[in-house]
């Protein structure tokens, strides 16, 4: 084990809810040292029983995989070099969001807690299928989801948490079962229709509807053709607008219980720390789907995630970082699929020169234009006579999102608060494109 002077080791078995099963089984044992609040190593390794299942899965695909395990039992694994956590780990963890709903329940301060307080108190209503449990028999950890009835209290309980107030214990029981979830922005778990649907609420501060104006981007998405999970507007009586969109980590099984489908980021995929997040590319994303990609699908997918890229650029949403692209895990094609689209936003800004997170192509790096696209079109696995096609068949769809947004109920003082997000496609490079054609 490891050995590091003034540090404590949290030792946790790790659980995994396998395709098909609303159980999960234990999959290994997990260590991790932390030096005050900080971790600064880990170990883990598989069990042999685990390892002898027709259908496991990886952990962590890239610094877990499981053939190297199968070939030496009782192999002990550590994160790739400069990690402190394994990714897969990290990724169970809540983000800055349901990091502040724990603070809150704990009475602590901004990022004052243990990374494993943090992993320990993300609940059962965590992205993914992991889980972490004090021994291989421990049983899981009960909490009932709230449903949509009660929208207007968890509303009440984030608005608390965002105003640093204490949420009453009386809301406390009802909201942090299913707010621990990742991302930035006030959120919560929630059933209605028999469904599972993550609830994204407007934030203090918002410089327009966030909520109406996510949706009506998703849709839009959706119109250009991308694998978007079903989105629900909620108009609350007192005014208040809430966005659902269905998790794609979640199945309806036929004993109507709920499965779990285990997903990892692309900062998972890509072994990197997330302040790297800005040397990678969307190229190096389809690499990845090369490597690891679910047989069958490979080609689709760099397809998808090429359209995502275009339809980035022309909405500018530049929070594409590596934590807002996930890979799921497709048990029957042994192999990782790019997940559905999530978090999309339009960012208003008067810049003409803009940028993505991620690098778009050879041309220009991250220079968000559709020109650079094009150049990196061969990376995934696209002709250029193609990927013509798609950026004027995705850039047709985008200058109408007037249109569409008002269609989706966004009112029009709301659309003009967003208008400089969408350039008109000629700014971004459209007539050099087409010029590529000839």
């Amino acid at each position: 084990m490891i050995s590091t002077s003034d540090a404590r080791a949290w030792r946790k078995y790790v659980f995994i809810a396998l395709e098909g099963a609303s159980e999960a089984v234990p999959a290994g044992r997990l260590e991790v040292v932390e030096a005050g609040i900080r971790p600064v190593a880990s170990t883990f390794v598989y069990g042999n029983k685990y390892l002898q299942r027709p259908n496991s899965a990886e952990i962590d695909p890239v610094s877990m995989p499981l053939a190297e395990a199968k070939e030496a039992k009782g192999r002990l694994f550590q994160p790739p070099a400069g990690l402190a956590l394994f990714g897969a780990i990290r990724d169970a963890a809540p983000d800055s969001w349901g990091r502040r709903v724990i603070e809150n329940m704990l009475k602590a301060a901004p990022d004052g807690l243990r990374e494993t307080d943090y992993l320990a108190h993300a609940g059962p209503h965590r992205i993914g299928a992991l889980d972490f449990r004090d021994s291989p028999t421990a049983p899981a950890e009960p909490g009932k989801l709230p449903d949509a009835r009660e929208l207007s209290y968890l509303l009440d309980a984030a608005a608390m948490i965002q105003e640093g107030k204490r949420v009453p214990k009386s809301l406390q029981l009802l909201f942090s079962v299913g707010a621990t979830f990742g991302g930035a922005r006030p959120k919560a778990v929630l059933l209605d229709d028999g469904r599972q649907w993550v609830a994204k609420f407007a934030a203090l501060r918002d410089g327009f509807n966030v909520p109406l104006v996510e949706r009506a981007t998703l849709e839009l998405a959706r119109e250009c053709g991308m694998r978007v999970p079903p989105t629900r507007p909620v108009h609350l009586p007192d005014g208040r607008d809430v966005m659902l969109i269905e998790r794609f980590d979640r199945v309806m099984l036929p004993e109507g219980t709920f499965g779990k489908r285990h997903v990892v980021s692309a900062l998972t995929m890509l072994g990197m720390h997330k302040s790297d997040t800005a040397s990678a590319s969307y190229a190096d994303l389809a690499e990845v789907l090369n490597v690891h990609g679910a047989k069958g699908f490979v080609a689709a997918d760099k397809l998808e995630l090429f359209r995502r890229m275009v339809f980035n650029i022309l909405v500018t949403n530049d929070d594409d970082h590596l934590r807002n692209h996930a890979f799921v895990w497709d048990h029957a094609n042994r192999g990782w699929r790019l997940s559905d689209l999530y978090d999309v936003v339009p960012k208003p800004q008067v810049a003409h020169e803009r940028f993505l997170v991620l690098g778009i192509g050879p041309a220009a790096g991250r220079l968000a234009t559709l020109d650079n696209a094009l150049s990196g079109a061969g990376r995934f696995g696209i002709a250029r006579r193609d990927a013509i096609d798609i950026i004027g068949q995705l850039a047709s769809v985008v200058r109408e999102w007037r249109t569409y947004f008002e269609r989706d109920g966004v009112p029009r003082a709301e659309c003009d608060k967003i208008a400089s997000a969408f350039r008109k496609p000629k700014e971004l490079g459209l007539p050099r494109v087409e010029k590529r054609s000839d």
